[in-house]
């Protein structure tokens, strides 16, 4: 009778955690497979033995400050226990176990996933492309072992290494009245369209950040995450946007002119995080230990 009550508070916590993070019923009765009265009776069950709600109910369903304080307290118990049955499992495996790795992009980290991969063929790796936003949560819930994060993330808890460093260019379409210039000013951009990745990535929050820091606001025509989709509507002369030094070397680079952006801003850092107490496992460990290695600067993160 116990064990199958722990169980069903195991459950019933991975339950809250949906419903927290979507603050919808109906949406995370969906993505669980269940049925939403059940889950309104789970999410009650809850608050009756905590003594205290933990979402507001005026109008939209919303997370209050006893829900976030018991979110905070149930992502780290749950992230403890998922360790600790990797712990199990790589001392079942010789020791070795598997390494779970978070990037906002893949395509910036083929190379050393390549040589890690090389290096070490019988060694699991599980990849998730995740926002920046997501990244100091998940880190803590012990959902991945490492991320790898082209803006800046919250660093209380987190050990971080600088892994590159590296300008972001204006990519102007040929012909543009700009193409010729060696380096513009942000607000000779003020008017000018942008294709741009979507809220939340990289290219759109350092072009916000580009904007703002001159009382400006980007004219956006196209949002989308497709580098060779952008990299197509720069040439069609669509719009202008942004890209990293890095993609010169890459397969998608922008067709056009390469113009520099004359603020200290505009560039890119790609550093590596993990949970400061977190026991990675050897998998986890080597590839740290390669990230941190890999010759950055030479194509763009590629194999040489």
């Amino acid at each position: 009778m116990t064990e199958q009550r722990t169980a069903m508070d195991l459950h019933a916590l991975e339950q809250f955690l949906v419903v927290a993070r979507l603050e919808h019923l109906s949406r995370a009765a969906r993505e669980l497979r269940v049925a939403q009265p059940s889950l309104s009776r789970t999410i009650a069950r809850l608050e009756s033995e905590l003594g205290a709600p933990l979402f507001d109910r005026a109008g939209r369903l919303r997370l209050n400050e006893s829900g976030r304080l018991f979110r905070d307290h149930v992502e780290r118990s749950l992230g403890e226990l998922a360790a600790g049955r990797r712990a199990v499992a790589e001392a079942a495996r010789d020791g070795v176990g598997g390494v779970r790795l978070a990037s906002e992009t893949f395509l910036t980290i083929t190379g050393p996933l390549a040589a890690y991969k090389e290096a070490h063929p019988d060694i699991d790796v599980e990849l998730h492309q995740m926002p920046a936003a997501d990244m100091h949560r998940a880190l803590h819930a012990r959902e991945v072992d490492l991320c790898v994060a082209s803006q800046p993330i919250p660093d209380d808890g987190l050990d971080s290494v600088r892994l590159h460093d590296e300008p972001v260019w204006l990519a102007a379409p040929p012909g543009h009245r700009l193409a010729s210039r060696a380096s513009v000013e942000v607000e000779e951009l003020r008017e000018e369209p942008f294709v741009i990745s979507g809220p939340g990535h990289w290219q759109r929050r350092l072009l916000d950040r580009l904007f703002a820091g001159h009382d400006l606001t980007p004219r956006i025509v196209c949002e989308g995450d497709e580098p060779a989709a952008l990299a197509g509507l720069v040439s069609a002369g669509i719009g202008l946007t942004l890209i990293p030094a890095m993609a010169r070397d890459a397969d998608i680079s922008a067709p056009g002119a390469w113009i520099a952006i004359d603020d200290p801003v505009c560039r890119r850092i790609l550093t590596l995080h993990r949970a400061a107490d977190s026991r990675l496992s050897a998998a986890a460990r080597l590839m740290h230990a390669t990230l941190a290695a890999w010759p950055w600067s030479t194509k763009g993160g590629r194999q040489r």
